[in-house]
């Protein structure tokens, strides 16, 4: 493995900072970074990624060119990510040369859930009982207390993919081949309360600061809405304890970045994690219109080697996850998309539409989000519904 880059002082706006990966993620980064005056590269294979369409420079070429990374290296001060599976080996060819974040060695724990859960254990942070399944032999040893349970792949599972319930150890076996006979982990399923996550940046020198907790609902696999603040369902003592997992999940990984952490709310009051990812995360949309800093200036920062001031919540916010499955109309006599109507939407006060300048919307792919602030969360989660209602949009996802 090739030393890291020193990291410099403070780039000055002017800097160009890189990012690999072209999705939303990106593309918010992008803005983001351009407010403040900085100089943007995206590195993402496709040309018509939405992060390339507004930045400075896109470099359309595959992960492993390596004549690519190298100018990519050349024309960067800094370079961060927008999600977890860029490989490896183009993380620390870069790192050789600039300074990237968050590291190759962070990434390959955040890339593999067996990793990822051992890590938790050794911080000190409750995840499911689970049990590795990398043989078949690991079949027959799986303890009858995790059945029935998920069965998700160790590698490349996100937004329900990769994954598969198992209710017996027939269906076990089953789900096991039909997902590739690969290294997987099975989890207990669990009776949960809610769902929850953090988002913390940690700057170079350890300085941490986090967004206001959130409490998630997700609908096959996919996050479908978030709500701000989480108190009122969850408590300050469970937001706090969140809090604490999450800032100790960052520091024993040594870790410079954004990352969130996703937590389970147990039936019986316990908070237990459930992944990590290395980046800004879907259920931190909600910042841009809500918070004084977004997830996205605060990943800017810590590229850029800028203090961390914490995140003040604004208003209290609902965002809803907009699909492509919104623009068609179950039963339609017309086949094909429709344009979802924004402008009965955007009518009722408080609501911000983000689209993601993807193309073409298909079922389960992510074309943008809506934020709805307010007074009150009641307030929020009223007008949020009735935005939902115009579009045709369930609320539950």
């Amino acid at each position: 493995m090739s030393a890291a880059a020193p990291r410099p002082a403070a780039l000055a706006p002017g800097a160009t900072l890189g990012v690999l990966g072209g999705g939303q993620l990106g593309r918010l980064f992008v803005q983001a970074a351009q407010r403040l005056g900085y100089r943007t590269v995206v590195f993402d294979p496709d040309p018509a990624s939405p992060a390339g369409g507004v930045a400075h420079l896109h470099l359309a070429a595959s992960f492993d060119d390596p004549q690519a990374l190298d100018r990519m290296a050349t024309l960067c001060d800094a370079v961060t990510l927008e999600f977890e599976n860029v490989p490896a080996a183009a993380v620390e060819r870069l790192a050789a040369r600039r300074p990237v974040s968050p590291a190759a060695s962070a990434l390959a724990i955040c890339q593999d859930r067996l990793l990822e859960k051992r890590h938790f254990a050794a911080c000190g942070v409750p995840c499911a009982p689970h049990a590795a399944i990398e043989r078949e032999a690991d079949l027959a040893a799986v303890p009858d207390a995790l059945l029935p349970g998920i069965l998700k792949t160790a590698r490349l599972g996100y937004d329900g993919k990769g994954q598969r319930s198992v209710p017996d150890r027939a269906a076990l076996e089953q789900a096991w081949r039909a997902l590739g006979a690969v290294p997987c982990v099975l989890e207990q399923r669990l009776p949960l309360a809610a769902e929850a996550s953090v988002v913390v940046a940690r700057g170079a020198d350890g300085a941490m600061v986090h967004l206001p907790v959130m409490l998630n609902r997700h609908h096959e696999g996919i996050l479908a809405r978030t709500e701000v603040p989480a108190e009122p369902a969850l408590g300050a003592d469970l937001c706090a304890q969140a809090v604490a997992a999450a800032e100790r999940v960052a520091a024993s990984l040594d870790y410079v970045g954004v990352l969130c952490v996703e937590f389970f709310w147990l039936a019986d009051g316990r908070l237990v994690a459930n992944e990590m990812a290395p980046r800004p995360h879907n259920s931190g949309h909600f910042s841009v219109d809500a918070c004084d800093s977004s997830q996205f200036d605060l990943q800017v920062r810590v590229l850029a080697g800028l203090p961390l001031a914490a995140p003040r919540l604004l208003a209290s916010a609902v965002m809803l996850n907009l699909l492509g499955d919104l623009w068609f109309v179950p039963g339609s006599v017309k086949p094909g998309p429709r344009e979802p109507d924004w402008a009965a939407a955007l009518a009722l006060p408080g609501v911000v539409l983000q689209l993601y300048g993807k193309a073409e919307p298909r079922p389960g792919r992510k074309m943008g989000h809506l934020t709805v602030t307010g007074d009150s969360l009641s307030q929020a989660r009223a007008v949020a519904a009735e935005a939902a209602s115009r579009l045709g949009l369930s609320v539950d996802g």
